[in-house]
C-alpha cells in the first residue's frame, strides 16, 4: 500500500512545476511603506540567482516570471543580457508581465484611459512585452490592469469596456504563434467604485473578444470572501479558457500571504478540480502555475520555499482522490461517500512520500532545512549590504 502511495504521488509531482516571480525576491511594500531586508535582490541577476536556489532545493521551479519595466527596462535591447543571466542561474524566463499601473500617466487608467495617447502608450508597452517574450522564448504575456474609477458618474463604463476591447484585440493579434495572452481580474483595489476587469466573467468575455490564444488567469487572492474559486476553475476548464494561476493566500482580500497559510483545503480543492478534469478528459490541462507573492516580513527565499513545498504537498494530496469511486458516488447521489473521497485524500499525511520522491531525484528531503544549512542567505546578505551602502537598495 505504501509503495502504491509513493508511486502515485511520485507521478503527480513529476508533472508539477510552479513558476516563481522575480519581484518576490526584491524589496516591495504596502501603500504605507516598505520594510527592507538586507538579503533582498536588487538586480535581475540577483533575483534569478535567488529563484535558482529555490529550484535547487525543491526541484519544481525551472522558470521565473519577469516584469518588463523592472526586469527588462530596455525592452528588446535587453533580452540577450537577461537570457544570459538566466542561463548562468540555471533557470528559464517565464511569463512576461507588462506594467500598466505604476507610471503617473496611468492615474486614470491604461487601456481604458479616456485619453487616446495614453491608451496608445499602454498598447505599445504590451507590444514591447510580447516582443521581449518572443526574444526570451517565453510563452505567456500576463496582463493585469489597475483600470477603474473611485466615484459614481466619473467614468463612462461602457465606453471604457470598448476601449479596453480594442486594445486587447491589437495586443492579441501581435502575439507569436506560440504565445498566449493571459487576462487577470480583480474585484477592487486600487479602484474602489468600479474595476474594468472585475471578475472571471468579464475576463472571459474580454479573452473571447481579444481572440487568438487568449485565456483567463486566476489569482487566488482576487476574490470576495466566501467566493467558490474551485467552481470558477471548473467552469473555465470546461470552457477551455483557463490559462493559469497566480498563487497566494489571503485573510481579507489580496493579502499576498504564503500559499496555504490560511486555507490549504481551498488550494487542495482547486488542485482536485484540475486533476479531476484531467482524469475525465484523458489529457493534461495546459495551465501555468505561478506564484504571486511579495513578502515584507518573512524572509523572501524561505517564504518561496515554504510556498513551493506547500503547493507540492497539496497537489500530491489531490492526486490521491479516487476518481472512479467519486464519480460513482456522485451519480448515485451518495453525498457522504462523495465528500469523503476528498476529505480522506486531504487528511492523508503525504510528507514521507514527498520526501521519498525528493530523495529519489537527488533533492534534499527537507528543502527549507537544506537552504538554511547552505550558507546562501548569509553570503548574499553580506554581498548585498554593499548595495545599501552604495544607496542602491531601493526597489520600485
Amino acid at each position: 500500500m505504501r509503495r502504491d502511495l509513493d508511486a502515485l504521488i511520485g507521478r503527480a509531482l513529476d508533472r508539477f512545476a510552479i513558476e516563481l516571480p522575480s519581484w518576490g525576491f526584491a524589496n516591495t511594500g504596502t501603500r504605507f511603506g516598505k520594510y527592507l531586508q538586507a538579503a533582498a535582490a536588487v538586480t535581475i541577476e540577483e533575483k534569478l540567482a535567488d529563484a535558482s536556489e529555490v529550484h535547487r532545493v525543491t526541484g519544481a521551479c525551472p522558470t521565473v516570471a519577469l516584469h518588463t519595466q523592472w526586469d527588462v527596462p530596455d525592452g528588446v535591447a535587453g533580452v540577450d543580457a537577461v537570457a544570459r543571466a538566466a542561463a548562468r542561474a540555471g533557470v528559464r524566463p517565464g511569463a512576461i508581465n507588462p506594467n500598466l499601473f505604476q507610471d503617473q500617466d496611468y492615474k486614470f487608467g491604461s487601456l481604458a484611459n479616456p485619453r487616446a495617447e495614453i491608451r496608445r502608450r499602454a498598447i505599445d508597452h504590451c507590444l514591447v512585452s510580447a516582443a521581449v517574450g518572443r526574444g526570451l522564448h517565453s510563452r505567456d504575456v500576463s496582463l493585469w490592469l489597475a483600470d477603474g474609477s473611485n466615484y459614481p458618474g466619473t467614468a463612462d463604463i461602457r465606453q471604457r469596456k470598448r476601449w479596453l476591447c480594442e486594445g486587447l484585440v491589437e495586443i492579441a493579434a501581435a502575439l507569436g504563434a506560440e504565445q498566449r495572452l493571459l487576462i487577470e481580474y480583480k474585484p477592487f483595489e486600487p479602484a474602489f467604485y468600479h474595476t474594468d476587469i472585475a471578475d472571471w466573467g468579464m475576463a472571459l468575455l474580454y479573452a473571447r473578444a481579444a481572440g487568438g490564444n487568449t485565456k483567463v488567469l486566476v489569482d487566488t487572492g482576487h476574490h470576495y470572501q466566501g467566493q467558490n474559486i474551485e467552481q470558477i476553475v471548473a467552469w473555465l476548464l470546461d470552457e477551455g479558457m483557463l490559462g493559469g494561476f497566480h498563487f497566494n493566500d489571503r485573510r481579507y482580500a489580496d493579502d499576498d500571504l504564503t500559499l496555504g497559510s490560511i486555507d490549504p483545503y481551498q488550494v487542495f480543492r482547486i488542485f482536485h478540480e484540475i486533476q479531476f478534469f484531467e482524469f475525465q478528459s484523458g489529457a493534461p490541462a495546459d495551465i501555468a502555475y505561478v506564484v504571486d507573492q511579495s513578502h515584507n516580513l518573512k524572509g523572501k527565499i524561505e517564504a518561496m520555499i515554504q510556498t513551493v513545498t506547500m503547493a507540492q504537498a497539496l497537489y500530491a494530496k489531490a492526486a490521491l482522490v479516487d476518481h472512479e469511486r467519486l464519480i460513482a458516488a456522485q451519480r448515485a447521489t451518495e453525498l457522504v461517500t462523495a465528500e469523503s473521497c476528498l476529505q480522506d485524500a486531504f487528511a492523508t499525511d503525504v510528507r514521507d512520500a514527498v520526501a521519498s520522491w525528493r530523495r529519489n531525484r537527488g533533492l534534499p528531503a527537507d528543502p527549507l532545512d537544506a537552504f538554511r544549512q547552505s550558507g546562501y542567505l548569509e553570503r548574499v546578505t553580506r554581498e548585498r549590504a554593499r548595495h545599501a551602502q552604495a544607496g542602491t537598495a531601493g526597489y520600485a
